[in-house]
């Protein structure tokens, strides 16, 4: 399975813990590419002019198709993610009909302020984007080309509308539940998004599930860190 994660230099911690929980439970082997900007960049791949984005990799999931070369299915997570499941029981939701799959989240964001004192904005289809199961081979994802993804709006790109509605898929909310915006259920959900900032900032040490966090970082410093 191939995962691509998206990685800010503010947040290697939550990365590393993003991977470490990953690769805990998974039941399957893990191809595993940090999607970094500035290597996408020195490649020649990206060259968006960004402005005031909220992560590094605010734009360049959208290259994931075209970094799978078109074909097959390939997951697209934010990096400030910890997983309690395995991971292949959400790729095995996998559905040839549709050209993506994610959480169609329905919210408004309950602060006006997220993660290092960042604007908090709420915009139609809000973190759909943070969890996206690629239909890479899919025909309407042919025309997400880096061209595409380096020009096009925010708006187009986040809210996905080189796609037709029937071509999205749903996934349950579980595998993106959003930390801060959700009622705290009994049990973890399978994937505790930290949308509004986790505890690697020290002005979000009181969010839930952040003795999970902290049990997840001290384990990946046990095993020697990132393999």
């Amino acid at each position: 399975m191939k995962i691509f994660i998206g990685w800010d230099s503010r947040e290697d911690d939550a990365y590393k813990v993003c991977v470490h929980t990953l690769l805990k439970h998974s039941s399957m082997p893990l191809e595993i590419i940090p999607l970094k900007q500035i290597s996408l960049r020195d490649s020649g791949l990206y060259k968006r002019d960004e402005g005031a984005v909220s992560t590094e990799f605010a734009f360049t999931r959208f290259l994931t198709p075209h970094l799978s070369n078109y074909s097959g299915w390939s997951l697209f997570i934010d990096c400030d993610f910890l997983f309690t499941k395995d991971v292949a029981e959400l790729y095995n939701m996998r559905d040839d009909e549709f050209a993506l799959m994610c959480v169609k989240h329905d919210y408004i964001p309950k602060d006006s302020v997220k993660m290092d004192g960042q604007k908090q904005v709420a915009y139609p289809r809000k973190n759909w984007s943070s969890c996206i199961l690629w239909n890479c081979g899919h025909e309407s994802n042919q025309t997400l080309t880096p061209e595409v993804v380096n020009n096009e709006s925010g708006a187009f790109l986040h809210r996905f509308q080189w796609l037709d509605d029937k071509e999205i898929g749903e996934i349950p909310l579980e595998w993106n539940w959003l930390e801060g915006e959700y009622d705290k259920p009994e049990k973890p959900p399978a994937v505790i998004h930290y949308t509004n900032g986790g505890p690697w900032f020290k002005e979000c040490r009181d969010v839930d599930y952040a003795d999970l966090w902290d049990k997840s970082i001290l384990e990946w410093k046990l095993s020697g860190g990132l393999k």
